[in-house]
């Protein structure tokens, strides 16, 4: 059982003089400044879902032993599985990379992407068929192992009562998988994360009517899991950007899935101060239409102070879920490719407020919302290149197909303090992202 941990803060002003602490025996010590430690801190009361019941306290109440500070990938898998669901604080120094031996480490013997291009082309294989029946020692199945054995390096559950945290601005994790699965109270801060690339992308020729290619690993999901807090991270595609990325077959040969997804009746969960960078598929908040027995009355999650830029879509996705979205701020770069903003999916209720538009000349209002399903949402007092502007209404005159209807049929209650939207950019664009925590 867990209780929240009150942390009081007290500050003693004197002008002009300097503090001194007069013992018994007349020794004089100066009084030493507070020092901050990131991992103690927990979720505040009120901020958002992850703040329900019992709130987000992480592994602020760790012993002395259960806090540890790691500077390798091995390290850091040590630290998660030391001492079980026991409060634990983990610290990343620098950045830490499961891939840093590079793709060919996993390769299994025997495996040649030529020769897999080769056989499984369109000319040669066809887009009838799919190859889930190839042979343990054809192309597909050599890649298959390859994909498992990346699949068990870079993945790493993630156990109950866990802070996970960066030291300093430049710590970071490149191509780990943290998988937030099935526990409770779980915080990660102060953290730059570079989204896997998926160094063995299956081809399905059945997927659309031009085959595709299909890639695996999230850089954070959070699956069935309760209270979870994700604040002032920086989740990107950092050095391998879809653009960089090769066309086989006429298709791009795609190497990331999602940024954070959060699934499978995961309830609780804030999400704050983050800068979510370059992505497509960037988050799911609920991963099947089919999922209600698992999701409905859960993925009550909040989204707030956050930054959004170059992403195409998913920002977030939403299916069932209660989800408060406000004081976040959106930029579509000029160029890239843009899909939506907001998904608008089976049973969703989503609440959108107060949040802020950058988009260049040419990319409409009516672009930010998507309709998957019938799902009522509320969107009200967003501003769009400093206007204010009803999302909804745009939406419906430019896109009457997809007709959307107001109101979510609730009202968020746990939020702080709520910006002005005309505000955001200047307070968000300075404050959210790792290395930047006041």
């Amino acid at each position: 059982m867990r209780t929240r941990i009150w942390h009081a803060h007290v500050r003693t002003s004197v002008v002009g003089c300097t503090v001194l602490v007069l013992g018994l025996t007349g020794a004089v010590a100066q009084a030493q400044p507070h020092v901050r430690d990131l991992g103690r801190e927990t979720l505040a009361v009120g901020d958002g879902w992850g703040s329900e019941g019992a709130g987000t306290t992480g592994g602020a109440a760790a012993t002395a032993g259960q806090v540890r500070t790691v500077a390798t990938w091995a390290e850091f898998k040590a630290a998660l599985q030391a001492g079980g669901d026991a409060p634990k604080i983990i610290k990343v120094k620098g950045v830490i990379d499961p891939v840093a031996e590079g793709c060919a480490s996993f390769a299994a013997p025997g495996y040649d992407f030529d020769a897999y291009l080769e056989k499984y082309s369109p000319e040669n294989w066809g887009l009838d068929t799919d190859l889930s029946g190839e042979p343990a020692d054809s192309p597909e199945g050599l890649r298959a192992v390859s994909a498992a054995s990346q699949d068990k390096a870079i993945k790493v559950e993630v156990p109950a009562n866990t802070t996970i945290v960066g030291v300093g601005k430049g710590a970071g994790i490149r191509g780990g998988s943290l998988q937030i699965k099935g526990v409770d109270n779980v915080i990660l801060r102060n953290l730059t994360i570079e989204a896997p690339l998926d160094c063995f992308p299956q081809w399905d020729p059945t997927d659309t009517d031009t085959g595709a290619w299909n890639s695996e690993y999230d850089a954070v999901v959070v699956y069935g899991s309760t209270h979870v807090w994700v604040d002032h991270n920086t989740l990107t595609d950092g050095r391998y950007p879809d653009s960089t990325l090769p066309t086989y077959f006429g298709r791009t040969y795609q190497q990331h899935d999602g940024l954070l997804d959060i699934v499978r009746g995961a309830n609780h969960v804030t999400v704050s101060w983050n800068s979510v960078e370059d992505h497509d598929k960037t988050m799911l908040i609920g991963n099947s239409d089919s999922a209600g027995a698992t999701d409905t009355g859960k993925l009550k999650v909040t989204l707030h102070h956050n930054r959004f830029e170059g992403i195409v879509e998913r920002a977030p996705r939403v299916r069932f879920g209660q989800v408060d979205a406000y004081n976040n701020h959106f930029v579509v770069t000029e160029g890239q490719p843009y899909g939506y903003t907001f998904g608008v999916g089976a049973s969703s209720q989503l609440y959108a407020s107060d949040n802020a538009f950058s988009l260049p000349a040419g990319v409409s209002a009516a672009k930010t919302l998507k309709k998957w399903s019938e799902a009522p949402l509320t969107a009200e007092n967003n501003y769009v290149n400093g206007r204010r502007t009803d999302l909804i209404a745009v939406h419906n005159a430019e896109i009457p197909a997809e007709t959307l209807q107001s109101g979510a049929g609730w009202t968020p209650t746990l939020r702080t303090k709520v910006d002005p939207p005309r505000a955001v950019p200047g307070i968000v664009d300075g404050r959210a992202g790792a290395g930047k925590v006041r």
